[in-house]
């Protein structure tokens, strides 16, 4: 198997299994992974998705070994169309993640190139190992971040240092990434296992509809006008306040206790 799937505590880890590769894809491994997040999707024990690699490094992206290449060097270089290959599998995988009710966490170790660090920037929560390296290594081989790359790195960090990396091909390290806000937090290799779980165990405690909707508000707000996200806000919260889990949440407040959020 591609991927590989674990189930604590409504924790659902999917851990990219092609380590001797560093985890790159190919067309097997992206429907394995669009089969097990639709499957956390619409199971209602799974509160949180951890996204990791396993071995060396998180994720280096396509497989450039998977691509059909003419190796004369005549005619079309490329057989597989690209934008085909980015469209029906990458771009799937990042609409899904980005629109799934569900908080995605990508734990990054190691390397996370090309499509791989794009896949990591569209989840909802990114941590890294502070040593972790980050790189858009589009460029150096003739093409243009994909995968959500060139709607990414501006929204997260701001055109220039967006210019900089696509254009450069640099690498980054995870800290560099935290300190652009490319991610949630950086931390050192040590407390990597320790940090995530210590968040995905916190998500999954929380209201699952608040965190849906937040995740929903959040993500289109750059599409909307303030007052179309005003209205959308207050319809939300109408909706939210008359769930149980608020009513929980206001009781547990008053009572001084832990609440116990069930979704409903």
């Amino acid at each position: 198997m591609l991927i590989e799937q674990h189930l604590t505590d409504a924790v659902l880890t999917i851990s990219l299994n092609r380590p001797e590769k560093i985890n790159s894809f190919t067309v097997q491994m992206h429907l394995e992974l669009l089969a097990a997040l639709k499957l956390a999707a619409n199971n209602p024990v799974v509160r949180c998705v951890v996204l990791q690699g396993n071995g060396r490094g998180f994720c280096a992206g396509q497989d450039l070994a998977d691509l059909n290449l003419d190796p004369n060097g005549v005619g079309d270089h490329a057989a597989t169309d690209l934008g085909e290959l980015v469209g029906d599998y990458f771009n799937v995988l990042i609409e899904f993640i980005a629109k799934m009710p569900k908080p995605v966490i990508a734990k990054v170790h190691g390397v996370a190139a090309g499509a791989g660090a794009n896949l990591a920037l569209a989840c909802d929560l990114t941590v890294a190992s502070n040593a972790s390296v980050f790189l858009q290594a589009f460029v150096n081989i003739g093409l243009i971040p994909d995968s959500g790359g060139t709607w990414l790195l501006p929204a997260l960090a701001g055109q220039q240092r967006a210019m900089g990396l696509a254009m450069l091909g640099e690498k980054i390290t995870g800290q560099q990434a935290a300190d652009y806000g490319l991610v949630w937090k950086a931390v050192a290799a040590e407390d990597l296992d320790a940090t995530v779980a210590a968040i995905a165990l916190r998500l999954a405690s929380l209201p699952p509809r608040a965190l849906a909707d937040i995740k929903k508000t959040i993500r289109i707000a750059a599409t909307q006008t303030l007052s179309q996200q005003l209205k959308l806000e207050g319809q939300l919260q109408s909706e939210l306040g008359r769930s149980s889990d608020y009513f929980e949440g206001v009781s547990a407040f008053l009572q001084k206790r832990p609440a116990k959020f069930t979704g409903a």
